[in-house]
């Protein structure tokens, strides 16, 4: 049985593939990143319990249904939050290491690059991980903590390095451990109007973990 011309017409102007996005669904990937970003910040000043889908709507220009359009709760968004700071982290750390540097310029650049991700763009994600992962879902926690045990190793044969040669006086895995609680204490207090900037942090915590630090270059 053959079509009717009428219906071979509407079947040609038809158009072939997936239908054509929205202005709402083209934006989708903006959206989110707006509400990961309004999220973080409002999480790390005012805390998960105090803050609402509402205020993160609100903060992010959207109307207060729109946070569960992209995540199921306020706990998935809080998940979504901590998740891409690790990610974001994990990123700006590899493009710090250089394979093959001495292991005293590789520390400075993780230092460097922890700082930047404490404190320049996107500096509301971590913190938020630091201080809310107890909001956090069981899985939702084992998931964290493999990135973070992900970040943290690159760290090991650096001061493993250092140690062998005399220059960290500590045990290596205890001086990652103490480095980082130094490094991640420094959102309590770190303000570039007031105190140094973070090259200045940087060379100082330098001279604070190492034995005879040399001066290194970013």
């Amino acid at each position: 049985m053959h079509p009717a011309p009428a219906a071979v017409a509407t079947l040609a102007r038809r158009p072939r593939g997936r239908p054509r996005k929205t202005p709402d669904e083209r934006d989708d990937g903006n959206r989110r990143q707006q509400l990961l970003k309004a999220a973080a910040r409002l999480f790390r000043r005012k805390g998960f319990d105090a803050t609402t889908t509402r205020d993160i709507a609100a903060a992010a220009g959207m109307t207060a249904g729109s946070p569960f359009y992209h995540f199921e709760s306020k706990g998935a968004l809080l998940h979504a939050v901590m998740d891409a700071g690790m990610r974001a982290a994990l990123a700006r750390q590899a493009a710090a290491i250089e394979p093959g540097a001495d292991p005293a310029a590789t520390l400075r650049r993780l230092i460097r690059a922890h700082f930047d991700t404490l404190h320049g763009p996107g500096r509301d994600f971590i913190p938020v991980m630091l201080y809310e992962a107890r909001a956090l879902g069981r899985r939702q926690r084992a998931a964290i903590a493999t990135l973070q045990r992900d970040y943290e190793s690159a760290w090991e044969p650096v001061l493993e390095a250092l140690a062998a040669s005399g220059r960290l006086r500590a045990d290596a895995g205890l001086a990652r451990l103490l480095i980082l609680g130094a490094l991640n204490w420094s959102v309590q207090w770190f303000d570039a109007k007031k105190r140094a900037s973070l090259d200045e942090v940087t060379d100082a915590a330098m001279a604070l973990f190492l034995h005879d630090a040399k001066e290194t270059s970013a």
